[in-house]
């Protein structure tokens, strides 16, 4: 009956296909989850009878109707799975599926790598096999113990938990989550913790892996969703850990911290409590450290981080967590001018404004691509060549930049005016004191005075050319105008619906903008700084959406007041 058959491909983002495979599924009982390719095969009809998703190295969401399961169309979809997760790279490929259908993977190079009652995690390669030869590397003599972390971003928490779990072994593995988390990358966080226990000799940070706490063993404990799908992730990943990662370091005992606010990683942790000692392993839960009679949470610094508070965000992270929360605060800075609508002739949510090669989509990758590089710069030792690390980070900034957006200068200005500033307040951070505006300043101006002028730069040519002072000369200035206008203004006024945009029109109307000079000229410069401190004066949503319009059909862009913006707000967030 289904011997002529094609397997088609299933646009999730038009909502008549979802709104099939959504039914299909639920027909099947299941549900759709997050991929990042669907697949699917159709009868004469045009009736969905078999379909399956992969995302990254997870096939999910495999189900064939009732009346098809014996055509053998399972084996069929599933190879086209594999040949997807090749085409992408991805080896390794993993899938959960009940316990009778194992012998249709099994055929198809699957093998089980954890057991639950309602289901089982088959791996089509030797990943496992080979992340815990690595571990078993590690191994030492004693008492071994281990810790499964998160840490984004490192705390005094996590520093005490570790603490703690020192005092009752002769060695600790510290097993870092490998998904990354929004602004808290895995790399970023192992090197934090790695760096954190660096002369803790008990201590051994290991590789994190998709083989425990990720999306591939345990996707609901990033969707904190307490189902019964989550329950059954959770003994898989527990079963991983028992069975194959305990075992390759010779671990006896998993320490973890009482969990008294969140309902899913309670959960896991009862459900620890009974597994691990069905294998020998001693589950020990240590009470959290509390900072004003509060729990110390990652969740509460990234709660700061949101709300643009590094003093807050600071007083529970651990120290090496410094430059993740700079990076993650001048992302915020970033995504906020980006994402301010409507704007004078800049892109945003509602369009490109006065520009024909960006959009907002570009400006994401943008923004995506060089937050990396900010967050290097307030990595940068303070005994070394810090303007010359600056200055190559800041390059390879705009290389990555150029690279993510098809060669479009989109945040030239903005590399150099946040990545300047993450440098300056990481260096005072180090120097041990709270960084006020007097000592940020300072060390700006002597960071700016080392880096040499650009000549062939557009805004070196305006700067000659109109006598402009550009974006150099303004940082060595000290940036005057931020901390004496438009700080003290923002402060003043963002909690107001249209702060923001307020703070950008003072922006516009006091800074002498390279952007508009190179493209327009002084005349029409001092036009644009003119309408913004009428629309300032004079407020209302109407005006700037006339101001808007212009701009826009005159190619009026003032991008160097865009990038001030951001840098009012990254300021904000830095001494807030």
């Amino acid at each position: 009956m289904y011997g002529e058959y094609q397997i088609i491909d299933l646009p999730l983002s038009a909502g008549v296909v979802r709104s099939k495979v959504e039914t299909f599924l639920a027909e099947n009982g299941l549900r759709l989850e997050a991929v990042d390719r669907y697949v699917g095969i159709e009868d004469s009809d045009e009736r969905l009878i078999a379909g399956g998703g992969i995302c990254k190295d997870v096939l999910k969401c495999i189900a064939v109707s009732e009346e098809a399961r014996s055509g053998g169309l399972t084996g069929k979809l599933v190879a086209r799975l594999m040949q997807l997760g090749e085409e992408a790279g991805q080896h390794d490929l993993k899938v959960f599926t009940k316990p009778e259908y194992e012998d249709i993977f099994a055929s198809l190079g699957f093998s089980v790598i954890a057991k639950a009652g309602k289901a089982i995690l088959m791996e089509n390669g030797d990943g496992l096999k080979r992340y815990c030869s690595d571990l078993a590397k590690h191994r030492r003599p004693g008492r071994c113990g281990a810790v499964v972390m998160n840490a984004a971003p490192l705390t005094w928490g996590h520093d005490y938990l570790v603490e703690k779990a020192c005092e009752s072994v002769d060695a600790l593995f510290v097993i870092p989550v490998v998904e990354d988390t929004p602004g808290f990358s895995y790399r970023d966080r192992y090197q934090a913790l790695a760096s954190a226990w660096l002369e803790e000799l008990k201590v051994e940070v290991c590789s994190g892996s998709p083989y425990a706490v990720s999306k591939a063993t345990f996707p609901t404990y990033f969707l904190k969703d307490l189902s019964d799908a989550a329950e059954t992730q959770m003994t898989l990943d527990l079963d991983i850990f028992a069975r194959h990662i305990a075992p390759a370091l010779g671990v006896t005992v998993r320490f973890v911290g009482t969990e008294p606010s969140d309902a899913l990683t309670a959960r896991y942790n009862e459900l620890m409590k009974k597994i691990l000692p069905e294998h020998g392993i001693e589950v020990v839960e240590v009470p959290r450290l509390e900072s004003e009679g509060r729990p110390v949470s990652a969740s509460e610094v990234r709660k700061a981080v949101a709300e643009g508070s590094f003093r807050r965000a600071d007083a529970i992270a651990h120290p090496e967590s410094m430059p993740m929360l700079v990076g993650a605060l001048a992302s915020r800075a970033l995504r906020m001018e980006l994402d301010l609508t409507p704007k004078p002739g800049l892109v945003d949510k509602n369009g490109s404004g006065a520009h024909k090669d960006m959009d907002y989509r570009l400006m994401e990758s943008s923004i995506g691509a060089i937050v990396p590089f900010i967050h290097a710069m307030a990595s940068i030792n303070p005994d070394d060549d810090v303007p010359s690390d600056m200055v190559e980070l800041g390059i390879k900034a705009e290389q990555k930049m150029l690279a993510a957006t098809g060669g479009v200068n989109t945040h030239k200005g903005a590399i150099f005016s946040l990545g300047l500033m993450a440098t300056a307040f990481a260096q005072c951070y180090w120097e041990g004191e709270t960084v006020g505006e007097k000592a940020l300043k300072s060390k700006i101006v002597a960071l700016a005075c080392a880096v040499p002028k650009s000549k062939d730069t557009h805004g070196a040519k305006v700067c000659s050319k109109f006598k402009a002072k550009g974006a150099l000369q303004n940082a060595r200035d000290g940036y005057p105008a931020l901390f004496k206008e438009w700080l003290p203004f923002y402060r003043k006024v963002k909690a107001e619906k249209n702060g923001l945009l307020k703070t950008l029109l003072l922006i516009v109307s006091q800074l002498e903008d390279t952007n508009v000079l190179y493209r327009k000229g002084p005349a029409v410069a001092e036009k644009v700084r003119s309408m913004a401190r009428e629309a300032l004066k004079n407020f209302s949503e109407d005006k700037v959406r006339n101001i808007c319009g212009r701009f826009t059909s005159e190619g009026i862009s003032p991008g160097g007041s865009a990038d001030m913006l951001a840098l009012t707000v990254f300021a904000d967030s830095l001494l807030s």
